[in-house]
């Protein structure tokens, strides 16, 4: 019993966390949050949806750490960033977002994929130099 529970509690806590995250992506795009803020918030969301990750996870767990720790520590100084009413009206977006479905923005999307893709190029470039 106290093992359904914890997994209860385990699925909550990642619901709420998957919610902050377009919380923080709507106060990105928001006018009304500071700029320092903005760079916190979009940074976390790119870290947190990136399948790149600071520790890789097929280490066994330390690769988890990041996950587990980083994500929710940048989550959570994020949203201490943004101003309380602006949490709040995005909030209510992100719930209406998640009744009716997510939009999908494929210009962000493309733009991570070729960002990954120009760092990989250039890291393949340097590893490169280093064995020539």
């Amino acid at each position: 019993m106290k093992a359904d529970n914890k997994l209860t509690n385990l699925k909550n806590y990642a619901r709420k966390l998957k919610q902050d995250l377009f919380v923080l992506y709507l106060s990105y795009k928001d006018n009304r949050t500071p700029w320092y803020a903005k760079a916190v918030a979009i940074c976390v969301v790119a870290y947190a949806f990136s399948p790149i990750d600071l520790i890789p996870d097929f280490i066994p767990v330390l690769g988890y750490l990041d996950d587990i720790i980083l994500v929710p520590l940048g989550i959570s100084l994020a949203l201490k960033l943004i101003p309380p009413h602006v949490i709040e009206e995005n909030r209510e977006m992100a719930e209406n977002m998640k009744k009716n479905g997510k939009p999908k923005n494929w210009f962000v999307g493309i733009l991570f994929i070729l960002i990954w893709v120009l760092f990989a190029v250039w890291v393949g470039k340097v590893i490169l130099l280093e064995i020539y």
